[in-house]
């Protein structure tokens, strides 16, 4: 049986019987006594547990994260150098963040500072904070219950992007990936970590029916809410091959494994409905953790990735030891909650193709709140349009309306072969009432959600008449653009 290896606060750590589905923050609080780290919600929507952790990032560069605690099972950390708020102060001198912080009067009744202050150090070790709403993106995740963010912000600030020479710096110049391959038992549980693919197959031969996990931003709320052990977990963090984002063909190749904060950095470059979808759709702490391959097999009917993939006409590509095999990603989502994958089979990633001349198409969410909150309706939209003003091609994809996410098929067809109008446009939204029958529930009832649906489709046609493929206003407030 091999034990836990990873660093806290620089110092390295061996465990051994701990649950492999302890959590880190119940680590830190009642195994080490870290108590600078709280507990709020543990469902990673408070960010009162924020840690920060180093690990690699798509591109193999060192990257300070930070992470929710509470979603962090404890095998997850092999290998890596987490750091909690006790870490800060280094020599008897406080770090600048927390000066900031004090010197603005943002701490107030203090419970939620010391993940304020984790979240704030990953600001300031950024490289990229070259735009106000990159503040407000970063620091989303952090409920103050005394209403200071105010001064929260404007501390925020005052560090981010600093990049001082601290114990973090040199932890970033210094440091080199340790192993993560993990094969760890305690008591009736198990936590596989592979190495390698082939390391991944054997696993699965051997248990074929073992749940995967990534980032555990959905399967950690199995734990921490309704206090689940599952018996066998498998990891496919370990996996290069499953991680990667690079262009392909004029289109690109999106890694199932890839966390959701590189691909929002690769699709800023690359692909506009991509980014647009990725900024709400989580809080930094949850993107640096969840997946574009856990997004979209948990086959949620409001999963945020799938309508704009689907709608660009994304391929999935899953793989097992007998090889690959290719499906639209529409023809992923066989029922609620239900995929294409079988027994030994993984998503490998997602297959982008490059997009046809005179493509316009962006993406939509909806949703009761700005940031960390699940849609109500969600959508992607690409309406190809030739020469003589006429549809082409029309994909037209919705979350949140059906048993899975689903094309609306009889409006697309429609719009095509007809003239890129607003009279055609309100014709085939028509049609959209055929395509889907919505339930209600405490998101929105049926009637709403159908007459968001239709709204949606009518705000594309009129966002995309000058700009085919559209990018977020810096002044945005939702990914829905009012003018």
């Amino acid at each position: 049986m091999e034990r836990l290896r990873f660093f806290l606060n620089d110092k390295p750590v061996e465990e051994t019987g701990l649950s492999p589905t302890t959590t880190l923050l119940r680590y830190l609080r009642d195994r080490v006594h870290l108590t600078g780290t709280k507990e709020g919600c543990a469902e990673g929507d408070c960010g009162a547990c924020t840690v920060v952790v180093l690990e690699q990032d798509s591109q193999g560069t060192p990257a300070l994260r930070s992470v929710n605690s509470c979603l962090v099972l404890l095998p997850m950390v092999q290998g890596k150098r987490v750091y909690t708020v006790e870490a800060l102060k280094e020599g008897g001198k406080y770090h600048v963040v927390q000066e900031t912080l004090a010197r603005e009067l943002g701490s107030q009744c203090g419970y939620c500072t010391p993940g304020i202050t984790m979240a704030m150090l990953e600001a300031c070790h950024r490289r990229d904070m070259d735009e106000p709403w990159k503040l407000d993106a970063q620091m989303c995740g952090n409920l103050c219950r005394c209403t200071g963010y105010r001064p929260i912000r404007e501390a925020a600030g005052q560090v981010a992007g600093l990049r001082p020479q601290d114990r973090f710096a040199r932890a970033l110049a210094e440091t080199r990936p340790e192993p993560m391959a993990l094969a760890y038992e305690a008591g009736a549980q198990r936590f596989f970590t592979p190495g390698s693919l082939d390391a991944l197959w054997d696993v699965l031969d051997k248990h074929p029916d073992a749940r995967f996990v990534m980032g555990g931003t959905d399967l950690s709320l199995e734990v921490t809410k309704r206090y689940a052990e599952p018996p066998l977990l498998v990891s496919l963090e370990a996996l290069p091959e499953l991680h990667v984002l690079e262009p392909r063909a004029g289109g690109h190749r999106l890694g199932a494994t890839a966390w959701l904060t590189d691909l929002e950095d690769y699709a800023r470059v690359a692909c506009r409905p991509l980014e647009r979808m990725l900024r709400y759709f989580g809080s930094r702490q949850i993107k640096n953790r969840a997946t574009l391959g856990g997004n979209l097999c948990t086959a949620s009917p409001i999963g945020d990735m799938a309508p704009v993939l689907i709608s660009l006409g994304a391929e999935a590509v899953l793989r097992s030891r007998a090889g690959e095999r290719r499906m639209p990603l529409e023809d992923f989502f066989q029922g609620y909650r239900r995929t294409a994958l079988g027994r030994g089979e993984v998503l490998a990633c997602v297959d982008v193709p490059a997009q046809p001349e005179g493509a316009r198409a962006t993406a939509y969410k909806v949703s009761k709140r700005r940031e960390l909150d699940i849609s109500a309706v969600s959508a992607g939209f690409r309406v190809v349009v030739d020469g003589e003003g006429k549809v082409t091609e029309a994909r037209l994809a919705y979350g949140g309306m059906a048993a899975t996410p689903a094309r609306a098929r009889r409006t697309e067809a429609a719009l095509v072969g007809q003239p890129w109008t607003e009279a055609t446009l309100e014709a085939a939204v028509a049609r959209l009432d055929e395509d889907f029958k919505p339930l209600s529930d405490h998101r929105g009832s049926a009637w709403y959600r159908a007459q968001v649906a239709k709204n949606l489709l009518r705000g594309f046609f009129h966002e995309t008449l000058s700009t085919p493929v559209p990018r977020l206003a810096e002044g945005h407030s939702a990914t829905v653009q009012v003018r």
